[in-house]
């Protein structure tokens, strides 16, 4: 089998091990078979197997006799007998296990098939078959730019050399007859060497390209599968599966092989279920078959009236009422049999060794928030004072010199009243007015008295009287700040 490590590229030569496929551990090479004769000694007398097993590219293997006993082992590069000229391979297998595979393959010993092997490969027979592998990918695009100027219905999906370079083999896939009569002769033409066509089914091809499916894995049929069976919808119906094409196709387009490998197993289960078309006969109607759980011994039946519930029976319930049906009797309700069914209670964790719960970092942590201690609680009076934190006492409070206060800014009082609007509080007599709670008072409206008019005069003297130098604009230092009404000069007064 070969190793996931080691990928190919697109002429099927591993990378990994730079090898070029001939590696003598067989690990990147594909189907390979275990030699688990390899250990054992022939018995006195019998000589060993000369018939070879050599592989050539994509998985293609052929038998070989070895009539010049050459001294061959797994791994070794040999030439061999083609059609015309000769051919290079890899040996994949020998010793007595070469019996067992030309049995299951169906090929006798002393078959013509079974051609000869001239001779172990040289290195000029390795220069030529490698130069001739390097040119497969060109002849493969070529090839496919002529099956579309000619219109042909073909797939053409691989292209193989010979390992002397006089010959090579178009795989192509098809679905009607085709007539490449035209074709072979521009492929000659083109390409200067003898032709082959051979047509692969859908498998065949996954077969020789590979890939991986739908279960993470390489294809069985790239890997270790060698006769492929045929796959129907009914293995699927044995498993309960959905028949759904997309689901159960593989990379070939086909349904999976791998139906097959459990099928065995669900058609021995199923021969002590009742058949799906049974009707159990009750007092409150008949019932019929819904679904199944196999391994579990299940079935769920539900009344042809009303199939808005489902009804789970195990096996001997059913296999129950079935015998009284056929005795002519008939059974109370599908309820009373569920009724019966006990479900075992899930085990869970028990601390008997003394152990912690198993899920004792599933519970998340309490991450207690720090609160702010001079927050003031909701419930508490807003006229009272903060109390001072233990931390806020120990720490001496800054004295700030006299720059420091005069440059902080203080906020304005706008409830302060000015001076004009004091004096009218007093009395004519000089009197101050006793001061009147402002909550008891009724809401009014400001009103905003008016300046008096020596106010605004002393402003229109003093912007007249003071002159503005030429070139050099005022600097208003104090423009952040918030204006406030100008002082009353004496001078000013006296003129007025």
């Amino acid at each position: 089998m070969s190793c996931n490590s080691c990928s190919s590229d697109i002429n099927s030569v591993p990378k990994g091990c730079k090898s070029n496929g001939s590696c003598g551990t067989g690990d990147c090479e594909k189907l390979s078979v275990f030699d688990w004769l390899a250990n054992m000694a022939l018995p006195a007398g019998q000589e060993p197997m000369n018939i070879v097993e050599v592989r050539f590219k994509n998985g293609r293997k052929h038998f070989f006799r070895n009539t010049d006993k050459l001294q061959i082992s797994i791994g070794d590069v040999v030439a061999v007998e083609g059609n015309p000229g000769h051919d290079i391979g890899t040996v994949s297998l020998v010793g007595e296990l070469i019996k067992v595979q030309m049995k299951r393959k169906g090929i006798a010993v002393d078959s013509e098939e079974v051609k000869k092997i001239y001779r172990k490969a040289t290195q000029k027979d390795i220069d030529i078959w490698n130069a001739a592998r390097d040119k497969e990918y060109d002849t493969q695009y070529k090839g496919r730019e002529i099956l579309g100027k000619l219109g042909l219905k073909m797939k053409l999906s691989d292209v193989e050399y010979q390992g002397d370079g006089n010959k090579a083999t178009f795989y192509y896939t098809a679905d009607d007859r085709v007539d490449f009569r035209q074709l072979i002769r521009d492929f000659a033409s083109t390409f200067n060497i003898r032709i082959e066509m051979k047509q692969v089914g859908l498998r065949q091809e996954a077969a020789r390209l590979g890939g991986v499916g739908s279960c993470g894995r390489e294809l069985c049929c790239s890997t270790w599968l060698t006769d492929l069976r045929k796959v129907n919808t009914t293995a699927a119906r044995y498993q309960q599966l959905s028949l759904n094409p997309q689901k159960l196709a593989g990379q070939c387009g086909k349904l999976k092989c791998c139906l097959n490998y459990e099928l065995d197993t669900y058609v021995d289960a199923l021969k002590e279920f009742p058949k799906q078309d049974t009707v159990l006969k009750t007092e409150k109607g008949e019932a019929v078959f819904v679904k199944m759980d196999i391994f579990k011994g299940l079935l769920w039946y539900t009344y042809k009236e009303n199939r808005a519930k489902w009804y789970k029976l195990t096996l001997e319930q059913v296999q129950e009422i079935i015998s009284a049906n056929k005795n002519r009797e008939v059974v109370a309700s599908l309820e009373e049999y569920e009724s019966e069914i006990i479900e075992a209670p899930k085990a869970e964790y028990e601390d008997v060794v003394g152990q912690d719960s198993l899920t004792r970092f599933d519970a998340p942590k309490n991450r207690k928030k720090r609160k702010n201690k001079n927050k003031r609680p909701q419930n508490a009076d807003p006229n009272q004072p903060i109390k001072a934190t233990k931390n806020q006492r120990q720490q001496p409070q800054k004295q700030q010199s006299q720059g420091q206060q005069a440059r902080v800014k203080q906020k304005p009082n706008f409830n302060k009243k000015p001076a004009n609007q004091v004096a009218e509080n007093k009395n004519s007599e000089g009197v101050n007015t006793p001061k009147t709670n402002p909550k008891k008072q009724p809401i009014r409206k400001k009103v905003t008295t008016p300046q008096p008019q020596k106010a605004q005069q002393n402003i229109e003297n003093k912007a007249v009287n003071t002159p503005i130098p030429i070139g050099n604009k005022p600097k208003n230092k104090n423009r952040n700040k918030k204006r406030r009404p100008p002082k009353k000069d004496s001078n000013n007064t006296e003129n007025a």
